[in-house]
């Protein structure tokens, strides 16, 4: 679809948002039923993905209050698997830092690993697109992943215990991360990156309140630093 207005902008964010729909739906229905089973009523699970719209971050502290882990680890631990957000709203600046204040802050509430990876690809592609034709597409992206977030989080949580066992919601997980870091991987530096968060990952297990993810992902960052940085000074750039 050739974007030369910003509805075709918007039909075609759509367009290229909608294959998520499939994973979409049992990630946040399972998200709900995990919610109901960790104690919190239907409306306390959907106001849940409302307010926070991560579902990493989501997932990350609804272990935690099954493990009995403190309010601040909890707190802690989330903020910290959501940090990457700061690192998306910084690389989308560039791009759309230009339009409205109202339609940044309505971009930063739905910035989300979907909307940023189908975002940054079409703009990368696309570098003469407008901004109001950036906004459009970046609008048209979350269109089919976000109200399907919300909605089958109540789905999910009014479910709860209803939904059988043997119905592996949680294939959803790995395949949404999968699909959207798989196309990332475009350097040297950010292969290692992932190897070594994975490496880490195993070993730091024991860590309590599943911090070993989070040791694991900054190890892994520090790592795929240190590999663009000897790249750069192989090719004569600057460190």
């Amino acid at each position: 679809m050739t974007i030369t207005t910003t509805k075709s902008a918007y039909l075609k964010g759509i367009a290229d948002g909608a294959p998520f729909i499939l994973v979409i739906i049992p990630f946040a229905a399972l998200f709900g039923l995990l919610a109901t089973e960790a104690g919190l009523s239907v409306i306390e699970a959907l106001s849940f993905s409302v307010v926070v719209i991560a579902g990493a971050a989501q997932f990350t502290a609804l272990q935690l209050m099954q493990e009995q882990a403190p309010t601040v680890i909890v707190l802690c631990s989330a903020l910290a698997v959501n940090l990457r957000m700061a690192m998306y709203s910084a690389s989308l600046t560039p791009w759309i830092g230009g339009a409205p204040l109202w339609q940044r802050a309505l971009a930063a509430y739905l910035t989300v690993d979907q909307s940023y990876v189908i975002a940054m690809a079409q703009y990368e592609k696309a570098p003469k697109m407008t901004i109001p034709q950036r906004m459009g597409y970046f609008f048209g992206a979350v269109t089919p992943i976000v109200p399907l977030w919300y909605f089958f989080t109540f789905i999910g949580a009014y479910l709860g215990a209803q939904v059988p066992d043997g119905l592996a919601l949680d294939f959803a997980i790995p395949i949404t991360f999968l699909a959207m870091i798989a196309p990332m991987f475009r350097t040297l530096a950010h292969v290692v990156a992932a190897f070594v968060a994975v490496v880490v990952s195993l070993f730091a297990t024991g860590i309590p309140y599943s911090l070993g993810v989070i040791v694991a992902g900054l190890i892994g960052m520090m790592a795929g630093a240190e590999v663009e940085r000897r790249m750069k000074r192989r090719a004569g750039g600057p460190t």
